[in-house]
């Protein structure tokens, strides 16, 4: 993610995200109240966000489970509990921004009657494909458009030219590939997350997906596809050499809820609490949500650490990008995909 508050930050261009992340609410509500009145009076409920990135989007989910349990202590006349709140990205990551917006999340608790003083944060870097947090330490994970996100390029690839991920044109063994890659990532989440929980721990997921087993469907393609037309066009220019265009390929995959089901039975585990999809739906008359630039916010350093820093070259990209996704959205509605699943920890 680009870090900091500029024109094409996160931090600025991260509404799609957050519409997600409020779309998924009821599910999210759900589950921290079923496991809140599983917990012992009195016990600090650990919370932690994977994926977190940096701006405003980063307290809203946390927020969001906070309010929830302070509504049930409320209606039941209890003390809300303490909170501990771990706020995990990658070491890249702009925490200097997320701690910037400290004390604004405090004066938002406090303007709830929320006391501050029982909400602890702290920042956690790595990998969410890595241990990050002690044994039976956790209750509650949550994490929105990531595990899409691949934990590297898959290996063996390099037939996929001309194109930047999974499309309709990719050879079998590409597909292949990719989905092994996300299996065996998707694999490593769930058994690094069943040590950190504590037993009936609870794990919501939102990713960006498919419906079902079509894997060019329309929603599994709006954002990279404009890319990939992009840099195909500035190597017909003369902008950008062929074979590095064709060396490139993004680290994500989007899966359906069958592939999702399977992993997670696979692994073993998890019970599946709530699997579903839901669409959001985004047309020319959403002026305010630049498409080019959320994508330029999201994908611009995978971008620069294969082709290199140039600024020129990386306007080129994202204008060009502008340019595609207006025609798109002014035929067709734009729509994303979300596989939305809650997992429940077994004894």
């Amino acid at each position: 993610m680009n870090g900091g508050i500029g024109d094409s930050s996160y931090a600025k261009n991260s509404l799609l995200q957050q519409k997600v992340i409020l779309m998924t609410k009821p599910i999210t509500d759900e589950a921290i109240s079923v496991l809140y009145h599983s917990l012992s009076p009195g016990e600090t409920v650990c919370i932690a966000d994977l994926d977190c990135s940096s701006g405003p989007n980063t307290f809203l989910p946390v927020s969001q489970l906070i309010q929830t349990i302070h509504k049930e202590c409320k209606s039941n006349g209890q003390q809300s509990p303490e909170f501990h709140v771990f706020l995990n990205d990658l070491p890249e990551n702009d925490f200097n921004t997320i701690f910037r917006l400290l004390p604004t999340f405090y004066e938002d608790l406090r303007k709830q009657n929320i006391g501050g003083d029982r909400v602890f944060v702290t920042g956690v870097a790595g990998s969410f494909y890595t241990r990050l947090f002690p044994s039976n330490s956790l209750h509650f994970v949550h994490s929105s458009y990531s595990l899409h996100w691949l934990s590297q390029v898959p290996d063996e690839i390099e037939n996929n030219k001309e194109n930047i991920y999974v499309a309709s044109t990719s050879p079998p063994s590409v597909i292949k590939a990719y989905y092994e890659q996300y299996e065996r990532d998707f694999v490593k989440f769930l058994e690094y997350r069943s040590r950190e929980l504590v037993k009936d721990g609870r794990i919501i997921l939102t990713m960006l997906g498919r419906k079902n087993e079509d894997r060019f469907s329309k929603g599994s393609r709006y954002l990279l596809e404009p890319m990939a037309r992009a840099l195909r066009e500035l190597v017909a220019e003369g902008s950008i050499e062929e074979e590095k265009v064709y060396s490139f390929n993004i680290p994500a995959y989007y899966p359906s809820p069958a592939e999702v089901m399977y992993i997670v039975d696979k692994e073993g585990s998890f019970t599946i609490d709530v699997l579903e999809t839901s669409e959001l739906h985004m047309d020319a008359s959403d002026d305010h949500e630049n498409m080019a630039q959320c994508v330029r916010a999201v994908t611009e350093s995978l971008l620069v650490n294969h082709f290199g820093h140039d600024d020129e070259v990386m306007d080129q990209v994202f204008q060009k990008c502008r340019e595609i996704y207006v025609n798109y959205m002014v035929k067709e509605k734009t729509i994303f995909t979300n596989v939305i699943v809650s997992l429940i920890k077994r004894s």
